[in-house]
């Protein structure tokens, strides 16, 4: 039912800054998270940020004070902006929604991010 597409993955040097956007098809009136997990070769999928429909967000440990996560629901778009980069951050970046009644997820295919030394 609805499509996530991401964009602005790349090659940064390390202590750069990226800025990944995901877009959905459509309009999710209900309440919903939106955000971005990231998996690394040889690693399990991790979150990496959340936002819901209502603004709370939700951070792992290692990102936080060097990515921040935001949504223009009237674009049906989630950002994230990554500052500071490190070679730990390199990983095929997803996006993700959460909807709820039903409960169910969808994921983008995925952006690449590789930071360099």
């Amino acid at each position: 039912q609805v499509q996530l597409v991401e964009s602005g993955g790349g090659l940064v040097q390390t202590g750069g800054s990226l800025r990944l956007s995901c877009t959905a098809s459509r309009s999710i009136s209900s309440y919903n998270i939106m955000g971005w997990y990231r998996q690394a070769p040889g690693k399990q999928r991790e979150l990496v940020a959340r936002i819901s429909s209502s603004g709370s967000t939700d951070y792992a440990d290692s990102v936080k004070g060097r990515f921040t996560v935001t949504r223009d629901s009237a674009k049906n778009t989630v950002l994230l902006q990554m500052s500071s980069l490190k070679a730990e951050d390199t990983a095929v970046y997803y996006c993700n929604l959460e909807i709820f009644f039903p409960r169910h997820d969808y994921w983008g295919m995925g952006t690449q991010v590789t930071v360099s030394s």
